[in-house]
């Protein structure tokens, strides 16, 4: 049975964005981040999250610490009942200093190739589906999965989700 799903950037709209983040003492949570996630898991959404690392591609980090990051966030999240369904990240860029990462991706946003891979791992509801970005090419990558995007701008993200459901 299919249901709708709830696509969330990382930086910017779970977390604050302090550029590059990739060490858990660097994430600090955007005001009623963790309570979105949970309000979402009530409604039955499935919860993704989505988000470009271009600083994989830029040797500021690796994709190791991508991974360790999103595994710390899925376990704190699961402290108040509230989880992920799956991380998806694009760590390349097409002006990587790093040549294995120098590509034009289609999974990088604006492209929906992130998204698009989730609607075909899940059995996800698109016409029900949303996307919460804070940069337009969050929206870009939404509008061309064919999915409905909103720009947030950061204030408390739990408020925003309920006023959007």
């Amino acid at each position: 049975m299919k249901r709708p799903a709830i696509f969330f950037d990382r930086d910017g709209v779970l977390n604050e964005d302090r550029g590059y983040v990739f060490e858990i003492s660097q994430l600090k949570w955007i005001d009623g981040a963790r309570a979105a996630v949970k309000v979402a898991n009530d409604a039955g959404y499935f919860v993704f999250v989505i988000t470009n690392q271009s600083g994989v591609a830029r040797g500021l980090y690796e994709e190791s610490h991508v991974e360790a990051l999103h595994e710390w966030m899925a376990n704190d999240l699961a402290s108040i009942g509230a989880h992920i369904d799956a991380f998806e990240y694009c760590p390349f860029h097409p002006e990587a200093p790093i040549e294995r990462y120098r590509q034009a991706s289609y999974r990088r946003k604006p492209a929906p190739g992130m998204i698009n891979d989730l609607l075909d791992q899940f059995p996800v509801d698109a016409g029900r589906s949303i996307l919460i970005g804070d940069k337009p090419t969050d929206l870009e990558a939404a509008r061309a999965a064919g999915i409905k995007g909103y720009l947030f701008r950061g204030d408390n993200l739990e408020h925003f989700l309920k006023s959007i459901l």
